[in-house]
């Protein structure tokens, strides 16, 4: 039986392969950081999420070990049967607090938090409106839902709609889609607070100020924004000064908040309890272990007593984008330590992305190259992510890194 699929696949990824689309994995031989090992070289790592550089934080290992010692190595249950400690609660109390919510519930990854969420809270008569751009985990987390959709063009809140030549597709702005869903029972507005693959932010300010004046629900999955952007590093909403105005937010305990796994849905009370009866991710499967549990905890102490983290970030971050401009590269302006490398404007944009991270890794600087599907056809690029761990020699070692092989292959 498996003859037929066997060459059928054969044959596709050999096409991938050809269009320089296969995703290869390096093997990293040592802990996440700033400095990492590969094929026994020591090399700087700029294509973690591990924004606050506290992926192998003493404090976090000692934390993970005290959770298995104290509550030991998992809980071979779901929630609501046996599988809640004093921990959990511990957890979701202290995500509340440091989100500005009133009550969070957990899951084992976002990417469930998401695919959770929407299925138990709207129906047929109700609406999704949801930004173009947004996560594949929003996107799935929307297909299991039978409530009706409308996709906003990107970033786009007027009230206009246009055909995009390029597709034939009509793009409306989300005030239209907001118009058009006026006769649903319940409406909500679903976007990525950081978009994962241009750092962009989006425009929750705007966004509220529409969810208000149409009755309308707002949330977010803050996963690359959770514990460093706004003043004191709670996320989107605080970095647009928006807290208190966002009913939803997902995130992940799996990039800033610790780099390990595990993930939440915080929001209104009601919400939450009802996702505890009705949520499918959080009924059937095991719970987060003690050992993320207690370490997530320790992450959001310290990230409670103080901003040096962020602040330090967000010097990093402004340091390696003003370099690389002044350089000449074509990165997308933001505030964001995602710091998008772009390669669309080059003959061969993808197998040049290719080939510039290879010879970035020869320099020893760990990159990687993102290309179709990950990101739209022609719109190829290098995308690096600065760390609070990041040191100035670091980050001046890398830009030096991309002129010198910048040059090399004729972009600068």
């Amino acid at each position: 039986m498996y003859g037929q699929m066997k060459k059928y696949l054969e044959e596709e990824l050999e096409q991938i392969k050809n269009q320089k689309l296969y995703k290869y994995e390096r093997i990293i031989e040592s802990p996440q950081g700033p400095e990492i090992i590969v094929n026994g070289k020591k090399v700087l790592n700029f294509c973690a999420n591990n924004y606050l550089g506290l992926s192998s934080h003493p404090d976090l290992i000692a934390s993970a070990h005290k959770g298995i010692d104290e509550r030991g190595f998992g809980l071979s249950s779901v929630r609501f049967i046996c599988g809640t400690q004093d921990i959990h609660k511990e957890l979701e109390r202290k995500v509340s607090e440091f989100l500005g919510t009133d009550d969070t519930i957990l899951f084992s990854s976002c990417f469930d938090a998401n695919g959770a969420l929407f299925e138990p809270l709207l129906g047929p008569e109700d609406a999704i409106i949801t930004d173009s751009l947004n996560h594949a985990s929003i996107i799935d987390g929307i297909r299991l839902c039978k409530a009706q959709r409308w996709i906003y063009n990107h970033g786009n809140m007027s009230d206009t709609e246009e055909l995009d030549p390029a597709t034939g597709k009509t793009l409306k702005g989300l005030e239209r889609c907001l118009k058009e869903a006026a006769n649903c029972r319940f409406k909500m507005i679903a976007t990525d607070g950081c978009f994962s693959m241009d750092g962009d932010i989006a425009k929750l300010d705007q966004i509220c100020d529409l969810a208000e004046k149409y009755d309308a629900l707002v949330m977010i999955d803050d996963s690359h924004a959770t514990g460093f952007m706004g003043k004191t590093g709670r996320g989107t909403h605080e970095y647009h000064n928006v807290m208190g105005r966002v009913d939803i937010i997902t995130t992940t305990f799996g990039k800033a908040l610790g780099g390990a796994s595990g993930g939440c849905i915080s929001g209104h009370k009601e919400i939450i309890d009802w996702l505890r009866n009705k949520a499918r991710p959080y009924l059937f499967s095991n719970t987060v272990p003690p050992a993320t549990v207690s370490a997530t905890i320790k992450c959001i102490d310290l990230l409670s007593e103080t901003t040096y983290l962020r602040d330090k970030l967000e010097a990093n971050t402004k340091k390696f984008r003003k370099l690389m401009t002044e350089a000449g590269f074509d990165i997308i302006p933001g505030d964001h330590p995602i710091v998008p490398i772009m390669f669309g404007k080059y003959e061969n944009c993808s197998q040049l992305a290719v080939d510039f991270a290879n010879k970035m890794l020869e320099e020893g600087i760990y990159v990687i190259a993102f290309s179709f599907p990950v990101v739209p056809r022609g719109k190829d690029r290098i995308r690096v992510q600065l760390s609070a761990a990041h040191s100035d020699e670091m980050i001046e070692k890398a830009v030096y890194a991309f002129i010198k092989i910048g040059k090399e292959l004729a972009m600068l």
